[in-house]
């Protein structure tokens, strides 16, 4: 999710650490962060067997995230990466490694999504363990454009960005904007980095968990009544939810407490923001 994320503090995350866009225009912003692929995979893209009851083994992947990712006191989820690479950042390669192997045409569409989202999230974890020290995922690279673009996998023979996961299959291919709370890019701004691996069986259950976390904490939606602010991946990714009503009637079904009221009677959202910080514990 990499024009898409923001970033830590101690109790809320603080406008101060924030980037404002409300002024800045989509395309600029998708400009200066990455803007998602689009030539996609053309004729090679990947098959799914729907046949298939097959499972893929994320057992490694579950224990590293329940181990090293804890909750901040923002209620955002933090990575302890420097402990992660100094105790356990073979066993995260080895994962990856594994992962590569996978015949993944041979699987189900729900085993697929889980795959897709456990390999964008555990490289992206990776190619932060691989540049520490950071304040930011987009420090990295020599224009400080992030990573998203760079040849980050191979499966099944075809070498993948994370741009290339995200962008030209889990998007296209599912076309549901739930992926959004599912991948994560190593910012406080983004949704949470789950604390277990995602599977087949527990797919749903955890979508829905992620947007009900998202949209009720503020960095999805904050702000007062009568000035909505929205977190920017509602303004980046806006085609997923078709437009800007269609964020907003998105949000008021996920929407509790608090936030109920704030989107109630609101009809548009006034702006954005997003921090890009480090989500380092």
């Amino acid at each position: 999710m990499k024009p898409d994320h923001l970033s830590p503090s101690l109790a809320v995350p603080t406008m101060s650490r924030r980037t404002m866009v409300a002024a800045i225009p989509a395309t600029a912003l998708l400009a200066a962060c990455g803007a998602p692929s689009s030539g996609g995979l053309g004729d090679d893209s990947f098959a799914s067997n729907d046949a298939s009851t097959d499972t893929i083994d994320h057992s490694a992947w579950d224990a590293l995230l329940k181990q090293y990712v804890v909750k901040g006191q923002n209620g955002v989820n933090l990575v302890e990466y420097e402990k992660l690479k100094t105790e356990a950042g073979d066993t995260l390669a080895s994962y990856l490694q594994a992962m590569q192997a996978v015949a993944i045409d041979d699987y189900g569409r729900d085993e697929q999504f889980a795959f897709w989202v456990n390999l964008y999230n555990a490289a992206t974890v990776d190619v932060i363990l691989k540049n520490l020290p950071l304040d930011s995922i987009r420090d990295i690279g020599l224009l400080r454009s992030g990573p998203w673009k760079d040849d980050a996998v191979t499966v099944a023979g075809r070498t993948l960005s994370l741009d290339n996961i995200e962008h030209d299959i889990l998007r296209p291919e599912w076309q549901d904007p739930r992926i959004h709370y599912a991948v994560n890019c190593a910012s406080i701004g983004c949704p949470n980095l789950a604390a277990e691996a995602y599977t087949a069986d527990k797919l749903e259950e955890m979508l829905e968990a992620a947007a009900v976390d998202y949209v009720n904490h503020p960095r999805g939606f904050g702000g007062q009544p009568g000035q909505l602010i929205a977190s920017s991946i509602y303004d980046w990714y806006q085609v997923d939810w078709g437009s800007p009503q269609g964020v907003l009637d998105h949000a008021r079904t996920y929407a509790r407490g608090p936030t109920m009221e704030l989107l109630d009677g609101a009809e548009t959202i006034d702006g954005y923001d997003y921090d890009w910080s480090l989500n380092d514990a």
